[in-house]
């Protein structure tokens, strides 16, 4: 492979995009700081949360000349904002994308090869989510579905661990990123191109900008289902996803007690606003179950979500333990729903499954009366 260009090459393939002011992006201030490693550029373009819309197109031809550079695979480039307070970046009059460009008010656009998108998400963090959504995605993959996964995390991308991959997607000919292959459910996280250790201290546009890059610029192929992990919380990225696909419904994860339900509350008001069905609430942690004499403790609380399901009038989808074994199986890179199926957990998760897939049918025959999952 040829040497990673430098960054003399890096500011004068930039120089040719051009800024809606007419002034070229290399020597703007609105440049933000590049790093390459391994093979891969990631670049940020500083602009103001109300110019994300107008600055897409700037966006694409930055990563456009940056790919024609000689010894990169891959081009990240996203938009970002300061914070409050601090220096803005350079006013320009925003412009109205031209037609076919794309545009932050167009409707939502099905992934081409995808039937259902599914959002498992949290008002808070800290409740399991994560786990619940690997898992999940694997049982619908043991009854037999084509399935993806989108750890959309950006603060918190932890479907490597969950998954027990290791190293970079490999980038296809036509410079599409290929998932990973995670027990036979097709894998992508941001924590495959950034370093572990680095704290992503990224901003709304930014954050919108990184995950419509995972969702359309990765080959996933024919999938019957995609599982999106969300990052905890009702912003931008939620908002990323609404925009960029049309949700077949969300999975919300809670805890028992009242803290996490008044958050998971709000998660539920969210999708609602948006119109997206919500599939199901999944308690987490519902007891802790002792390892030694299998006795039962509701250190959480007990009922909480399945109360609140019912006051909500959403499907009640099942409470998961606090186990050992699960955490143990979760750390070290073998969920329990594809290494372990018949375990009590196991079990849980796949009646999930199955219900959410009851459910995904009866929405798409409902909405359009095409063919539904397989069986």
């Amino acid at each position: 492979m040829a040497e990673s260009p430098g960054s003399d090459a890096v500011r004068a393939a930039l120089d040719a995009v051009i800024l809606p002011d007419g002034t070229g992006l290399a020597a703007s201030p609105r440049l933000g700081e590049f790093a390459i490693r391994d093979g891969v550029l990631t670049l940020s373009i500083r602009v103001a949360p109300d110019e994300a819309a107008a600055f897409e197109p700037v966006r694409q031809a930055a990563e456009a000349a940056l790919a024609r550079l000689p010894g990169l695979d891959r081009v990240f480039v996203a938009l970002t904002a300061e914070r409050q307070g601090g220096p803005p970046p350079p006013t320009s009059p925003p412009q109205s994308p031209a037609a076919g460009s794309p545009s932050a008010s167009a409707g939502p656009v099905a992934l081409a090869g995808v039937r259902h998108v599914i959002a498992v998400a949290s008002g808070k963090g800290g409740v399991g989510k994560s786990t619940t959504a690997c898992n999940l995605a694997l049982a619908l993959r043991g009854l037999g579905l084509r399935v993806g996964f989108l750890d959309a995390d950006i603060y918190g991308p932890s479907a490597p661990l969950l998954f027990g991959l290791h190293g970079r997607p490999r980038v296809g000919a036509n410079r599409m990123l290929q998932p990973m292959d995670g027990y036979g459910v097709r894998v992508m996280s941001i924590g495959f191109v950034v370093e572990e250790e680095v704290a992503m201290i990224w901003r709304g546009p930014m954050v919108q900008s990184a995950i419509t890059q995972l969702l359309n610029e990765v080959e996933w192929g024919e999938l019957d289902v995609l599982v999106v992990d969300m990052p905890p919380g009702t912003g931008d990225a939620q908002l990323a996803i609404a925009q960029g696909t049309r949700l077949a419904g969300a999975v919300i994860v809670s805890t028992p007690q009242d803290l996490a339900l008044i958050d998971a509350r709000r998660g539920i008001a969210m999708f609602a606003r948006i119109d997206v069905p919500i599939l199901g609430l999944v308690e987490n942690m519902g007891v802790f179950v002792c390892p030694t004499c299998g006795s039962r403790h509701p250190i959480f609380g007990s009922g909480g979500a399945e109360a609140e399901a019912a006051r909500l009038g959403v499907k009640f989808l099942g409470s998961v333990p606090l186990s050992l074994a699960l955490r143990e199986a979760s750390d070290a890179g073998r969920p329990v729903a594809a290494c372990d199926p018949e375990s009590a957990a196991g079990r849980l998760y796949r009646g999930m499954a199955e219900t959410i897939r009851v459910r995904l049918e009866q929405g798409r025959e409902a909405s359009s009366g095409a063919e539904s999952c397989p069986r």
